[in-house]
């Protein structure tokens, strides 16, 4: 099979992939998380796989899920670059994108304030988000992020709920759901990782994708869920404007959004300034994690 992207970028997430049917099972230490951080690994092996054998030159896959320590690289093809922990920048959380010309996101989850499985954006502390109005899920956040670097978004996977909020964010971005309603015991995961790697190659032929980069200015309202206590809190911390448990944000440009909402969730004006600190401190963190997957489960040698 012919196509044009020879490098491409795979975000892996853990919500919307084969082995999460729970929320224990997306929460770091946990028996269920063990299996279902192998269980997601599978699901990208496969991908990774279809990628190499249809001809993509390179491959690099970032964990984007907690502490990005969920993946085990060495059940993933050697010639993939497997990327754990998050990066500060140039693009917050991934860092270089290098020469990804297109990118694939892997069990992803539906928007915050969504009726659907284990949705959130960032963090299940926000309630809701809306970005001019609309709801704003991760995969229109991390296309945005990548599109100043050409990297073009061409592929989705998640929920039912978590695809369509994709595809009517990102026209033509192509999807494959996982319905999670039929239950774990009666579904069917070799068919439907059979189907994630199937149409995975396929949107390689989704040529005509652009960068996806929305144009301000933009108006963000961040519901938190904790209510008005702690949203105000918030607010006086970085100076934004707060009405009951709904931050206000204004931003002329997507940079400065996406700053802002990651200021939001996930810092202080402290910890703002000792960010590699704490990225290290957090992949340590995640390290140990992770050696307790290994330590926990042998499945994937059978």
């Amino acid at each position: 099979m012919s196509n044009s992207f020879k490098s491409v970028l795979i975000i892996a997430d853990i919500e919307g992939s084969s082995g999460c049917w729970g929320r224990r099972a997306a929460k770091s230490m946990t028996e269920e998380w063990y299996v279902a951080s192998v269980e997601m690994t599978r699901d990208v092996s496969a991908v990774v796989t279809g990628l190499l054998e249809t001809g993509v030159r390179k491959v690099t896959v970032h964990d984007f899920h907690r502490t990005g320590y969920n993946l085990l690289p060495e059940y993933i093809d050697s010639r993939a670059r497997v990327l754990s922990g998050y990066r500060h920048g140039p693009v917050p959380g991934i860092g270089d994108p290098d020469d990804a010309e297109a990118a694939l996101f892997l069990g992803m989850h539906a928007a915050s304030g969504s009726n659907a499985f284990l949705s959130h954006t960032f963090t299940s502390r926000i309630q809701q988000l809306e970005v001019n109005g609309e709801a704003m899920s991760e995969v229109e956040l991390f296309s945005a992020s990548l599109a100043p670097y050409g990297v073009r978004p061409i592929f989705f996977s998640g929920c039912p709920v978590a695809c369509t909020q994709a595809q009517r964010a990102i026209k033509g971005i192509n999807c494959y759901p996982i319905d999670k309603t039929v239950g774990q015991q009666r579904f069917d995961v070799d068919a439907w990782r059979a189907g994630l790697k199937s149409a995975a190659i396929k949107s390689l032929n989704n040529v005509g994708m652009e960068p996806h980069l929305p144009t301000g200015p933009f108006k963000a309202v961040v519901t938190m869920r904790d209510g008005e206590k702690p949203a105000q809190k918030i607010a006086r911390r970085w100076g934004f404007d707060c009405k009951g448990a709904s931050i206000s944000l204004d931003a002329l440009d997507f940079n400065e959004l996406y700053r802002d909402l990651i200021r939001l969730c996930y810092l202080t004006p402290l910890t703002e300034k000792i960010v590699p600190l704490a990225l290290l401190w957090y992949r340590l963190y995640g390290y140990f994690g992770l050696a307790m997957v290994r330590r926990h489960t042998k499945r994937l040698r059978q």
